[in-house]
């Protein structure tokens, strides 16, 4: 594929100005709706085929969330996209100011295999509702989806504003050596330092949505039993192929061995006795994560669970009671449904160990008590998260999301995702009428006077 002559194409429909109209983008993002609702089972099918994915799950975390976000952007774009006014100051007097909101131009989306309807829609979203032209890069890995999303873009839209680049490494090494006006990249944290590399060469702007290891603190005031269902449900979505799951847990030491009976019974009540004989349970993605999970095990206390299905791809939800601080699986992204539970004895120690790594893109806890939870958000380097749940902070359209560090750079949803494809040009408009010669020369004694009182 020529990626030169799609970048040019993309260029020049950009330059003609069809895009800066809002109401053309409106149209654009009321057909997607139209097509998500006219193609759902499609949608639930894909999903299905890459990730044994259950269509209530497909319409929770996937199309659902799609939906959510359009329906945000729609009932504020306009104001969104609207010239702000802004007051001048006394040295520029008579005037004033309008902030006026711009898109960058040629965006490239590049999406992940998890989530790879919500993670390539939302981003295209926001793209089209900026005013940008969109080249999608969907993820290799989950080919059924990446196959509908091309589809859909070709049945929507013309590939000089929207296009669908299918394919591998090579398909996105050809693309990174174009020259975009903004990428937004989806991934791991090895790959976002790849984008971002390639992004350098031409100084342009990124946004990198990664991952890291993401922890759970339980204090010893928590609700127990509602902690361990709602950390199992984060855990075990998508089989834990989640960049926001909660990646371990730190665990006041009074409480550890009451909890790991309650995620243990939770385990049983979600997903029954043999979840890895499931249908309704996500499978990993392909045998390369699947053998990559299994040795993380070895070598561990396996507390509960530990089964797979090799044929089918299936891990049984794992909990593993004290790991090795120094093994693989506390100093690499898990990135599946296993997970480890550590102690901890003070707040203090429990918020020294998680600062004492690389800053996660998602940070939990569960306590019964605000001054706690203050502690822990005021203390702790984070993306984002929740208190007394795991994951649903990413459903909010409202709460910017986005990492810090190693987890992240920048953030997009509802406004935020506007922003993330749009460059603020600031316009100050002075009068013609009135011109004070403070500023020109011959400089005075006066004019110093006066210019340091403004």
């Amino acid at each position: 594929m020529d990626f030169t002559a799609i970048v040019d194409l993309q260029r020049r429909f950009f330059a003609s100005g069809r895009t800066l109209c809002v109401d053309f983008r409106i149209r654009q993002l009321r057909r997607i709706r139209r097509w998500i609702l006219e193609n759902d089972w499609a949608i639930k099918a894909a999903l299905r085929t890459d990730l044994n994915k259950a269509p209530f799950e497909s319409l929770a975390t996937e199309s659902g969330l799609v939906l959510d976000e359009l329906r945000h952007i729609l009932l504020n774009i306009r104001n969104w996209t609207r010239p702000k006014f802004v007051m001048s100051n006394l040295k520029n007097f008579p005037s004033y100011g309008r902030i006026h909101a711009r898109p960058y131009g040629l965006a490239l989306i590049m999406s992940p295999w998890n989530y790879p309807f919500m993670l390539t829609l939302v981003p295209l979203l926001s793209a089209i509702a900026a005013g940008n032209c969109a080249v999608v890069k969907p993820s290799a890995y989950a080919p059924a989806t990446s196959s509908l999303i091309a589809r859909m873009c070709e049945e929507l839209f013309h590939p000089c504003f929207v296009a669908v680049v299918e394919g591998g490494r090579k398909e996105n090494e050809g693309l990174l050596n174009q020259r975009f006006d903004k990428i937004f990249f989806t991934g791991s944290t090895n790959v976002g330092r790849v984008v971002m590399a390639a992004a350098a060469k031409n100084l342009t702007p990124i946004t990198l949505e990664l991952g890291g290891k993401s922890p759970c603190i339980v204090d010893e005031t928590a609700n127990l039993k509602l902690a361990a269902r709602r950390i199992i449900w984060g855990k075990t979505l998508n089989a834990g192929q989640t960049c926001v799951a909660p990646d371990y847990l730190l665990v006041h030491e009074s409480v550890k061995e009451q909890l790991i009976h309650e995620l243990s019974a939770e385990i049983c009540k979600q997903l029954g006795a043999e979840p890895a004989n499931n249908n309704e349970y996500p499978k990993i993605i392909n045998k390369l994560h699947f053998n990559r999970l299994l040795d993380l095990l070895k070598g561990e206390n396996i507390a509960f669970g530990g089964g797979f299905n090799a044929k089918t791809l299936q891990i049984e939800p794992t909990i593993i009671d004290g790991p090795y601080p120094a093994g693989e699986l506390m100093n690499e992204e898990i990135f599946g449904p296993i997970l480890p539970v550590m102690t901890y004895s003070t707040p203090w120690e429990a918020a020294e160990f998680v600062n004492a790594r690389p800053k996660p893109l998602a940070f939990y806890v569960f306590t019964s008590k605000k001054a706690n939870a203050k502690f822990f958000i005021d203390t702790v380097s984070f993306g984002g998260g929740c208190v007394n749940d795991t994951i649903v902070h990413l459903s909010v359209p409202r709460l910017p999301f986005g990492g810090v560090g190693e987890s992240g750079m920048g953030s997009h949803h509802g406004k935020a995702g506007f922003d993330a494809f749009t460059h603020y040009s600031s316009i100050l408009h002075k009068s013609r009428h009135i011109d004070i010669p403070l500023r020109y020369q011959p400089y005075t004694d006066i004019a110093m006077k006066l210019l340091k009182l403004l």
